[in-house]
């Protein structure tokens, strides 16, 4: 997994100039916990964006499934379909899990956070899905 002073791998219609980007990765759309996190974003999203950040989504599902989860939770940041697992394997977020004694591959739930020059400042990795906004704004504060 990246760390704390990494360059962001570039991604797709994404750019990290000039803003600082929340980058979340999550599992799969519509799930409880992962709507949960996009609609903290979501129910802070203007003041997120007063404070110069912008929010980024990805996770494994396709356009289509993104689409459908925007609309459904009028989610109003982009989301960026990882179908191929490129973005998450350059971030080090693809891996092992274990769920209900299960283990399988999969996304690792991560918030990067990433200045205007394309360097991350900071991971969170034990990601408060339900608080996910006032967690982000507690490690950025210090």
């Amino acid at each position: 997994m990246l760390q704390v002073g990494d360059k962001a791998p570039a991604i797709k219609g994404v750019s990290f100039k000039d803003t600082t980007t929340v980058l979340y990765f999550y599992p799969k759309d519509d799930t409880p916990g992962c709507t949960a996190e996009a609609c903290s974003f979501r129910d802070n999203y203007t003041a997120l964006t007063k404070q110069g950040f912008q929010i980024i989504g990805v996770s494994p599902d396709d356009e289509k499934k993104h689409e459908k989860f925007k609309t459904k939770y009028e989610l109003p940041f982009h989301l960026v379909a990882d179908t191929d697992k490129t973005v998450a394997n350059a971030y080090g977020v693809w891996g092992k899990k274990k769920f209900m004694g299960r283990e399988y591959e999969g996304v690792l739930r991560t918030t990067f956070i990433i200045d205007g020059k394309g360097k991350i400042t900071h991971v969170i990795d034990k990601v408060d899905t339900k608080d996910s906004t006032a967690q982000l704004l507690e490690v950025v504060k210090g």
